[in-house]
């Protein structure tokens, strides 16, 4: 694997930019700017793109890159997400609809999705436990899909790792 690409995507709010502080070896880039859409609940919101590194050891550099969250950025999910290694869906458990927010990605992605490296990281869920992570599994396996699921709170470093972890154990897994 040389340099590796995860793509991070997931509602406004749900942790991208964050996750990809947490665990960056560098300052990420961003391009987050006010946020004029009251609805978001946040002073800013990525229109572009979120990217850093980060070094695994014995040479494994990880590129993360972050998608912008609103469906009006929907085509910058594709542009992003060419040529990864592994995608990486973060929900936000206190979102009205958590479960239409993850059908949302699994839609876009489309049958691609089954041949990509995923994981699903559910935040928030200390807070609102509903629905519960079997909720998230019960909808993957509804379209043949099998990913991990994990709770996680995106601030904290060894979260973030255990989701690129997953991605790199699946890809190790593939012929």
């Amino acid at each position: 694997m040389n340099d590796p690409k995860i793509v991070f995507t997931g509602t406004p709010g749900a942790g991208k930019t964050t996750a990809i502080r947490a665990i960056s070896d560098i300052e990420p880039v961003s391009t987050d700017v006010a946020n004029t859409d009251a609805r978001l609940g946040k002073a800013t919101t990525t229109v572009g793109l979120d990217y850093g590194h980060v070094d695994l050891g014995e040479g494994l550099r990880v590129r993360l890159f972050g998608t912008p969250g609103q469906a009006r950025f929907d085509f910058m999910w594709s542009i992003i997400g060419r040529q990864a290694l592994g995608l990486l869906i973060l929900i936000d458990n206190s979102r009205p609809d958590p479960l239409a927010d993850l059908r949302l990605y699994l839609d876009h992605f489309g049958d691609g999705i089954h041949e990509m490296n995923c994981a699903i990281g559910v935040g928030r869920t200390e807070i609102h436990p509903v629905p519960a992570l079997d909720a998230f599994g019960d909808l993957l396996e509804s379209r043949g899909l099998a990913f991990p699921t994990l709770a996680v709170d995106v601030r904290r470093r060894d979260d973030v790792l255990l989701l690129i972890e997953t991605i790199l154990a699946q890809a190790e897994c593939r012929p």
